[in-house]
């Protein structure tokens, strides 16, 4: 599932409340007509672009090369290197158990800005050592472990920070076309950076991880040169502590983002597929006969982005106006539907379709649930809902390859990703009638008066 990546991209721009907070409210007088026209949104747009690229090509690259690594150098068996990768996303997910309360007040009381382009230059060094160790020949499963980890680390800190910002630099009456154009350049980079990280890694594996630190250089720079965003100035008062349960108390007390928050947890942490791709690119799927490989796996990884890049031009000509909760109910049922299609396909042709309406669905969830999350919080604590929201995206998504990799030792792939495609209808159908305010919702109203 992308809810991981689609979520960072759509939760940052769907934010309209508090616009007075913003440093430098712009005028309704001097409002332009698209939010490219505001410098400061250009440079987050294009750092937003080369990270996503980067980031969905180090993804597909790691998770390929660490289970090639166990069957190959270290002579696993197909149930064993899956297993490897459950441990890789577990080893992802610990940071954010450990630093996301703390990455939560730090949004909340130092400069947004700075905050995201150092840690994205953490980010620069973990891509160009695997880069380095890669073409050497001395990467081992401890240091991926390893670099893995600080790799979760650092986009524990950029989560929560980079989602706050551009709320603070587009003026509301301009968000839903700045959601529109940072989603479809989102998915741009997702379908392009694993399919371009597929055929690079084919040709030399360690140009893909080359590729990601120059990128996310860019990225780091393009961040670094946007106006700074200072906190709400009132955040600085309060105790760092108190600032942590807040952020937690926030989210539980409220039934509504509780829902949202937790439904995409769930559905995920049964239903992602994605951990188990580089298992179905060399030992299931074949084309002509032949495993379908690296080339595949790019493939595999940047459909469910295709898909939801369809959806997301047919929801910029047409926006999601009405019954959006029972929509977004019923778009993460369609997600495990398509889950257990592409567990059961062995035409690789089919599984792409299933990975395509996979995706579509998934972008219907995420747009519409992070929408209504944002325009229910407050600015004065976006940035530790963020880190709330952003933890629970991480663990479906880690959590969930671990799952992914526990159930494909004991029952197959094939087993593990069918189950979890029930597990998301499941859910889905649960949730309906846990949290009854979901399905209510009508519109997007801030103030949800038609609820």
């Amino acid at each position: 599932m992308i809810a991981w990546q689609a979520a960072a991209a759509l939760s940052c721009l769907a934010s309209v409340t508090d616009r007075a907070s913003s440093p430098r409210p712009p005028t309704e007088t001097a409002l332009p007509v698209s939010p490219l026209a505001i410098p400061d949104y250009r440079r987050f747009w294009i750092a937003r672009c080369a990270s996503v690229f980067a980031t969905n090509g180090m993804v597909v690259v790691l998770g390929y090369q660490l289970y090639d690594l166990a069957r190959g150098s270290y002579g696993m068996s197909i149930k064993a290197a899956a297993f490897q990768l459950g441990v890789l996303g577990l080893v992802q997910f610990l940071p954010q158990i450990l630093f996301a309360p703390i990455a939560g007040v730090i949004a909340d009381r130092f400069d947004r800005r700075a905050v995201t382009a150092l840690a994205t230059l953490i980010d620069v060094l973990v891509a160009l050592t695997l880069a380095l160790v890669t073409a050497l020949g001395t990467l081992s499963l401890p240091l991926l472990f390893a670099l893995a980890a600080l790799h979760g680390t650092v986009r524990t800190f950029i989560g929560p920070a980079q989602s706050s910002i551009a709320p603070n630099i587009v003026p509301a009456p301009l968000m839903p076309r700045a959601v529109a154009i940072s989603a479809m350049a989102w998915q741009v980079g997702a379908v392009a950076g694993p399919a371009l990280a597929g055929v690079l890694f084919a040709v030399n594996h360690a140009l893909p991880y080359a590729l990601s630190g120059m990128l996310l250089l860019l990225a780091a720079i393009g961040i670094a040169r946007i106006h700074p965003v200072p906190p709400p100035p009132d955040n600085a008062k309060t105790h760092p502590l108190h600032q942590m349960t807040e952020g937690l108390l926030y989210v539980w007390r409220d039934r509504f983002l509780f829902g949202c928050v937790t439904l995409d947890l769930f559905a995920v942490l049964l239903g992602g597929a994605s951990a188990l791709l580089p298992v179905y690119a060399r030992d299931i799927l074949t084309w002509h006969g032949q495993p379908v490989g690296a080339y595949g796996l790019g493939l595999m990884r940047g459909m469910p982005s295709l898909g939801a890049s369809v959806i997301g031009l047919i929801i910029a000509r047409r926006p999601i106006e009405q019954d959006v909760g029972a929509r977004m109910l019923l778009a993460v049922a369609a997600f495990g539907i398509a889950t257990v299609g592409f567990g059961l396909s062995r035409n690789f042709l089919v599984s792409l379709a299933c990975l395509a309406a996979l995706g579509a669905a998934d972008m219907v969830s995420v747009f519409i649930r992070n929408t209504l999350v944002q325009l229910h919080t407050p600015d004065a604590v976006r940035g530790r809902v963020s880190a709330v929201s952003g933890l629970a995206i991480s663990a479906s998504n880690e959590l969930g390859e671990m799952e992914s990799g526990l159930a494909a030792a004991v029952l197959g792939a094939t087993g593990a990703v069918v189950l979890g495609g029930i597990g998301a209808v499941a859910i889905t159908a649960a949730w309906t009638l846990a949290f009854p305010e979901l399905r209510r919702v009508r519109t997007f109203s801030a103030n949800y008066a038609d609820r």
